[in-house]
């Protein structure tokens, strides 16, 4: 039994040491809050300050909401949202089933077997954005010795300008993504799969089931988190997308693959159009942000995490 004066001892002890645990919980995460603060918080409203702004190196002239009206009336920032949305819409399903399938196809192999297979894919996700551009514009060369033209050849299929027709950019650009991307989504999905307790393959196989019966009502209902996920991310990511239009094609041709981020790179960095390139960019987040919303209200009523 504690006197009243041990017990005040001990409880003044406890409250002194949830101090100190509080304070090293701050300085933990002051590195991260302070990278947070400076990188993404600042520049955010740094933006939000100059998209009302003209804004000059040694002279900025304040003008309201002129940058967002001369951005609703370019026909060409209409045409970019129309390129993203194309690019995404095709984009991410068909890289989210092939990442799908492929992982059902690894999954039933040793996981030695599956170490390799998920290393040889995802070897483009660790290699360099400019290493695997100039590597697609070799398989794209236009000349009848580039590799797909060499391959469409065999079948009687005359040469094609892939990055240099308006009919053929957008898609070299999807299949570009698509199989340059399929790494990251095939290790997810087999964490995923992996994570699946066998007790359902198993009344799966007492009731009959067959392969597609299992991927319909027992694996697809279990991955059905990781699907949002993916799908959530790849469509932000989708209408993010920069690097590829800008190192593949520039754009071109007649603006057929100019992206949101693209045009708002040309805006800031090549017509010094700061203010306008600003207001561009929170339309696009805004744009983005609704988009996420209304597809995880859509798709995660059912799923919990």
């Amino acid at each position: 039994m504690q006197y009243p004066l041990e017990r005040e001892k001990t409880m003044a002890n406890k409250k002194h040491k949830l101090k100190k645990d509080a304070l090293w919980g701050y300085v933990f995460i002051l590195v991260p809050l302070t990278t947070f603060i400076i990188f993404t918080l600042y520049p955010v409203i740094s933006a939000a300050i100059t998209s009302f702004q003209h804004y000059k190196p040694l002279k900025t002239t304040w003008v309201g909401f002129d940058n967002y009206v001369s951005t609703f009336k370019n026909a060409l920032f209409y045409k970019a949202l129309k390129n993203t949305l194309v690019y995404t819409v095709f984009a991410v399903p068909i890289s989210m089933f092939l990442s799908f399938s492929i992982s059902l196809f690894i999954l039933p192999f040793k996981k030695r077997v599956q170490t390799i297979f998920k290393a040889a894919f995802y070897l483009p996700a660790i290699a360099s954005g400019v290493a695997l551009s100039f590597v697609w514009k070799w398989i794209y060369d236009p000349m009848p010795t580039g590799l797909l033209n060499s391959i469409l050849h065999i079948f009687g299929i005359s040469s094609q300008n892939w990055l240099g027709s308006s009919k053929t950019a957008m898609a070299s650009l999807i299949i570009m993504a698509v199989f340059s991307g399929l790494g990251t989504s095939i290790i997810i999905y087999i964490a995923a799969l992996l994570g699946i307790d066998s007790t359902y393959y198993e009344a799966a196989d007492i009731d009959g089931a067959s392969f597609f019966q299992k991927v319909r009502y027992v694996v697809w209902p279990m991955v059905k988190p990781t699907t949002v996920f993916l799908a959530i991310t790849g469509v932000i990511n989708g209408f993010q997308s920069f690097q590829n239009a800008y190192l593949m094609t520039g754009g071109g041709p007649d603006n057929a693959t100019t992206m949101a981020g693209l045009l708002i790179f040309n805006r800031a960095f090549k017509y010094f159009e700061y203010g306008e390139a600003c207001a561009q960019a929170l339309i696009l987040a805004a744009i983005i942000a609704v988009f996420a919303v209304f597809q995880f209200k859509l798709s995660a009523n059912d799923v919990e995490y």
